[in-house]
């Protein structure tokens, strides 16, 4: 069923903090005093966030389907969550650093029991990049080598090291980085250069030829390889069934560490608790999570074995932050983990990702823009295209498409840089239900409809 008007919030009043603001007068703010740091932002300002939708000063509903920054797993406003950080704010919030809180212990304790064995110790910070810059200075401190292996396309933060490792963006303009960062080839199945005779990509080859590179580069330190299951950043890539066993071999191979970084693919939103663990039946040396886990708080973890945990401790390892193990942040993980695991999110994450990659299947057989669907779960990835042949992106069509979903109602982030390709990424909270997921997919299909270039085919 296709969406016939332009959305409008039927409930903004009761959904904002600000139900009376100027647009214009706070742009002009915006203009003027806010710093500009690598995107460019929305044309609306946000006036309130609620369940699957955020309002906007000029009175819209916007279905979010990304969760904010894919973060927000429960949904925006969660009540069991308002409460935790309610109470928390009012009467456990922060403290010294060196202090423990029964949150703390809680999370850990929680965690790790949904973990395999091996993963039994965790920290937790505040970000992403921050849990990666800690992981892999884990593995440099156990190793005692320093040479860190990325994977092209991947996005693990943007501090010095988790910087340095990502192969996407944001690596010009401050001169050298890291030293003894290098990269293996980005596992975009769609693009690949890598085929076997029959066209089907040969991941294995390519894996190989990458390690045969890094070989070559090295200077005979190397520390540890890190990757995300799902490459969301570079275009919700999935990396391709064995691909992570033998990435595990390959750093086994050479006494390196495994990171895998599940910042947006952990806590369910893949149809598995752990994208590694539970689907791909890796254990990586070094887990760490992000994003899912606090729901929109600011939240990390890194989570190793008791043997890497009890090296790192002999030989100094030293992450002291003003935020590490803050109670606040900690009690809402352990409240979203809570949550997860006695609703079954996870399995309905799995049953709404097969209405979701079904409904965006349908719209690729309707549209002959749409060169590829991929994802797992409730992470999808729509690549737009000129040519299904020659896979040529189409940056215009695909902006005008998402400036007509956006319109329509409903908000998925479109990626135009050039690692990209031009791929809407879809993440919505995984409390989602089906009839959210339809509405959600009938505005996509009118805004394909009605917008010039989307080369209809049926």
């Amino acid at each position: 069923m296709a969406a016939t008007h332009e959305n409008e919030a039927t409930d903004k009043g009761s959904s904002t903090l600000y139900p009376s603001v100027s647009q214009d007068d706070l742009m002009a703010q915006a203009s003027k005093h806010l710093v500009n740091f690598g995107t460019k932002f929305s044309p609306d300002i946000i006036v309130g966030a609620k369940g699957l939708y955020v309002y906007t000063a000029s009175g819209r509903r916007i279905l979010d389907w990304t969760s904010g920054q894919m973060a927000c797993l429960l949904g925006h406003g969660h009540p069991e969550i308002v409460a935790t950080i309610a109470a928390h704010a009012a009467q456990l919030d922060h403290l010294f650093s060196g202090m423990l809180s029964p949150p703390v212990v809680s999370l850990a304790s929680r965690l790790c029991s949904l973990l395999p064995p091996s993963l039994d110790k965790a920290f937790f910070l505040s970000t992403g990049g921050e849990s990666n810059e800690a992981a892999i200075k884990m593995a440099k401190v156990y190793t005692g080598r320093f040479e860190i292996v990325g994977v092209g396309g991947s996005w693990h933060g943007v501090t010095a090291s988790a910087l340095s490792s990502q192969y996407h963006f944001g690596r010009r303009g401050q001169g050298p980085l890291m030293p003894g960062t290098l990269m293996l080839p980005p596992p975009n199945a769609y693009r690949s250069p890598f085929r076997r005779s029959d066209g089907e990509y040969d991941w294995e080859a390519e894996l190989d030829y990458g390690w045969k590179m890094v070989d070559h580069a090295s200077c005979g330190s190397l520390a540890a390889c890190i990757v995300e299951c799902i490459q969301s950043s570079a275009g919700m890539h999935v990396l391709p069934h064995g691909y992570l066993k033998a990435l595990k071999k390959h750093c086994e191979k050479r006494g390196m560490l495994l990171i895998v970084d599940e910042a947006q693919t952990g806590v369910g939103r893949c149809g598995s608790f752990m994208a590694s663990t539970d689907y791909e039946g890796v254990v990586p040396d070094i887990l760490t999570l992000s994003k899912t886990l606090g729901n929109g708080i600011p939240l990390s973890a890194v989570v190793t074995s008791e043997e890497i945990e009890r090296i790192c401790a002999e030989r100094d390892f030293c992450f002291y932050t003003t935020h590490v193990n803050d109670p606040l942040p900690a009690a809402v993980g352990d409240k979203v983990l809570e949550i997860v695991v006695r609703d079954n999110l996870v399995q309905h994450a799995k049953e709404m990702g097969e209405v979701l990659h079904a409904g965006l299947q349908r719209l690729k057989d309707r549209f002959g823009c749409i060169g590829d669907v991929r994802g797992r779960g409730l992470m999808a990835g729509v690549e737009i295209v000129a040519n299904r042949e020659t896979k040529e992106p189409e940056f215009d069509v695909a902006r005008r498409v998402s400036d007509r979903s956006y319109a329509l109602g409903v908000w998925a982030n479109l990626g135009t840089h050039v690692s990209f390709g031009g791929t809407f990424r879809i993440a919505p909270p995984i409390t989602i239900t089906k009839s959210e997921l339809e509405e959600g997919l009938a505005l996509l299909e009118e805004a394909f409809a009605s917008t010039e270039g989307t080369l209809p085919l049926i």
